[in-house]
């Protein structure tokens, strides 16, 4: 009787040695990632699935081994960051602002020793980032625009997930963001647009986005009690092609507007060639006024007023806001210096 009972620890020893994570998961019908954080006792699962995981990885034998755990538990020294796919036709993202701000958040946490791990936005799964963090895929993330993404930006903030923003800096979110002061960028335009002795305002912008309606409010602020009209030109996406064909389709059921906020560098020579191509100029028949301060609008003809961010700056911020709150800290929303930049248009 005793051989037999000893017989059977030696088998249950030798099947638990043999019995991996991926096996529970397989024999439990969940994920990897599900068991993950069964094992380590993550609130993201519901009690219900934490008793089948556990019953099945008993059952088969399944012991945690500790020092791998503690292992798993240390950094990974790699951060996520996240672009917006999701705004430009196609996948698409041809828009020099975006590399700019990447290759600051790049030097940032090369100066830090931290990987860079670069993901596609999945805007409408909050999960999918909680499941990279409990898998100790990434230690944190950085979104590189909040898009239309902002409820599942909600949901990881009320998770406690380390993660910051690139974008709209508002008081009423959860979490941390880095931006410009959008709504001045959208004053300052309008100022311009008043100085300049322009009536009939253009702008282009999809306001689903908060970033961009931010700057129509702005833009709107800086027009009340004066004699002006705007009209709006809701750009779906966000690649010169698209923001061209639109504004060239606007005006051939429009009055052409003598002044044009464009939400992007981009977009705004997009709109000068539609307006060229219909037989406009700036500034002779109207005004224009970017948003970025990218490289190639100083060098564009004609040469484009814009609203500068400080991007150089940027990178860096988002970087040490987020090692922040790895570390268990606090990070306050940072909005950085906003300017108009005065050129041809």
């Amino acid at each position: 009787m005793a051989d037999r009972a000893e017989q059977g620890r030696e088998n249950r020893r030798s099947r638990s040695m043999q019995v991996s994570m991926a096996d529970i998961a397989r024999l439990a019908n969940v994920s990897k990632p599900t068991v993950s954080r069964v094992l380590n006792g993550s609130p993201l699962v519901t009690e219900a699935t934490r008793e089948h995981v556990l019953a099945v990885a008993r059952e088969h034998g399944y012991a945690v081994n500790r020092n791998a755990q503690k292992l798993r538990q240390t950094r990974t020294d790699t951060v996520s960051v996240v672009l917006d796919f999701a705004s430009h036709r196609g996948g698409r993202i041809a828009d020099p602002f975006i590399f700019e701000l990447l290759a600051g958040v790049a030097e940032a946490l090369s100066v830090r020793n931290v990987d860079l791990l670069l993901s596609a936005s999945r805007h409408e799964d909050a999960r999918a980032y909680q499941d990279q963090i409990a898998a100790r895929v990434v230690d944190g993330f950085v979104f590189l625009g909040q898009g239309d993404r902002d409820a599942a930006l909600r949901q990881l903030a009320k998770q406690g997930v380390p993660f910051v923003v690139w974008g709209a800096v508002d008081a009423a979110e959860p979490y941390c963001a880095v931006g410009s002061d959008n709504r001045l960028g959208g004053e300052l335009a309008g100022r311009y647009f008043l100085k300049c002795g322009r009536r009939n305002w253009l702008f282009i912008g999809n306001d689903r986005h908060l970033e961009i309606r931010m700057r129509h409010e702005g833009l709107e602020r800086a027009a009340r009690g004066q004699d002006v009209t705007i009209d709006t030109l809701p750009s779906e996406e966000w690649s010169y092609v698209a923001t061209y064909h639109a504004m060239r389709d606007w005006l051939r059921d429009h009055r052409a507007p003598d002044a044009i906020f464009a939400f992007s560098d981009t977009a705004a020579m997009a709109a000068i060639a539609a307006m060229r191509e219909a037989g406009f100029a700036s500034p002779r028949d109207y005004a224009l006024v970017g948003y970025n301060n990218i490289p190639p609008a100083a060098d564009f003809t004609p040469a484009i007023t814009t609203i500068e961010q400080e991007t150089h700056l940027a990178g860096a911020i988002l970087v040490e806001k987020l090692m922040q709150l790895i570390d268990g800290g606090r990070a306050n929303s940072t909005t950085l210096p906003t300017r108009l930049i005065v050129r041809e248009t």
